[in-house]
């Protein structure tokens, strides 16, 4: 499921108590964002996904899908990725951007080329770039040039 038209926002990563309850990471602005969204994954119909609440001060909530009622169903789904339809995102403004349209630009750190944007990730400490070659670079500070496809990293 990890075409162009849908995003990846989330992924369960453990059952969360004994009534079939999981524990979601997001990749979304907030954890509240899950509220609003029509959650998408090839391990449940669409719209089985609800949001329960969110862990304070985490990235993280809790989520129930409609037929998973206890903890060993819920311990299946770990590793589960979950996605929106990408037209159902919300219009942006001049100078922003989804991380996603970002992939395949070029980083560049002081007037060369290091690498293609291969894809995102976040350990807690900020968002990290990692390159098609394999390196990691911290994506906080960076400069985006979304006209010229490139990505200006210090």
């Amino acid at each position: 499921m990890t075409d162009s038209k849908n995003i990846l926002v989330g992924k369960i990563v453990a059952p969360q108590g004994i009534r079939g309850e999981v524990r979601v990471q997001t990749f979304t602005t907030t954890p509240h964002d899950f509220q609003k969204l029509k959650i998408k994954s090839t391990r449940f119909n669409d719209g089985d996904f609800k949001f329960v609440r969110a862990v304070p001060n985490s990235t993280v909530i809790i989520g129930k899908i409609t037929g998973i009622d206890d903890r060993n169903t819920a311990e299946t789904l770990r590793g589960t990725e979950l996605f929106i339809e990408r037209d159902t995102l919300p219009v942006l403004k001049e100078d922003e951007f989804y991380q996603a349209d970002l992939i395949g630009f070029d980083v560049v750190r002081d007037n060369r080329k290091i690498g293609i944007v291969d894809c995102f990730q976040n350990y807690g400490a900020g968002d990290i770039i990692e390159l098609n070659n394999g390196d990691m670079v911290s994506f906080v500070g960076a400069k985006v040039d979304t006209k010229n496809k490139i990505i200006y990293i210090s």
